[in-house]
């Protein structure tokens, strides 16, 4: 079973393409602290301060420690072992920012 963990959501599904539809259809967007893009809350904002910043960034923009980075990283795996990321982001209209 897969949980939305964005806070107050009581969603749940046991298919991963789903829950990351609904992050992205359902909550609202999340401005990257480092940057300002705006992009779906959930998934694809952990993706992005990964892929696109460095841990240090994020450890000073988000006022996080080392546990919060391993807890995002975990999830990011388990994600991705799982899901079709590729076919979700073609779902959402072709862009993880839609």
């Amino acid at each position: 079973m897969w949980e939305c963990a964005i806070a107050g959501c009581n969603y749940d599904t046991g298919d991963v393409e789903e829950l990351l539809v609904h992050q992205a259809d359902t909550h609202d967007r999340h401005q990257c602290q480092i940057c300002g893009t705006v992009l779906p809350d959930g998934y694809f904002a952990i993706r992005h301060v990964f892929s696109e910043h460095s841990r240090a960034e994020y450890l000073r923009n988000y006022d996080a420690d080392t546990d919060d980075i391993r807890v995002r990283e975990r999830i990011l795996t388990e994600i991705e072992s799982e899901a079709d990321v590729e076919a979700v982001v073609q779902r959402l209209g072709g862009d993880a920012n839609a």
